[in-house]
């Protein structure tokens, strides 16, 4: 290639860099509801999070879950192809679509899911 294609080139990569950096803003964790006979519970994707970043929050028949994932380290220093994971602040607010006992959730963290179960309000009872 030529030198004027090369520096073509090269302009359009960091213009792309540029505007990736731009919409790296906040992310969206998947969640799950389940209902179960006494409990209804949340299962929300969170890989990568650090369980100390975490924060939940409950009121008026929300829950709000905040985190922050980091940047893996060492990605910044090598040029970027191609970026696909998020990173950086999420918050999250969901409404419980089922009635629960207030400040009944208990929380665990495993293989990346964030899964807190809560004592439903009214258990459905099988006849």
């Amino acid at each position: 290639m030529n030198e004027p294609v090369l520096a073509r080139l090269q302009h359009l990569m960091t213009l792309r860099e540029e505007v990736e950096t731009l919409s790296s803003g906040p992310w969206t964790p998947a969640a799950d509801w389940a209902d179960g006979d006494t409990h209804l519970t949340l299962y929300l994707d969170v890989p990568g999070i650090d369980p100390e970043r975490l924060e939940m929050h409950e009121e008026d028949g929300t829950l709000t879950v905040a985190g922050e994932r980091a940047a893996p380290e060492g990605l910044h220093s090598s040029p970027l192809l191609s970026t696909e994971r998020p990173s950086g602040v999420f918050r999250r607010t969901l409404v419980f679509p089922r009635e629960v006992l207030p400040q009944s959730g208990e929380a665990h963290l495993a293989g990346g899911v964030l899964t807190v179960r809560f004592q439903k309000k009214h258990p459905t009872i099988d006849v």
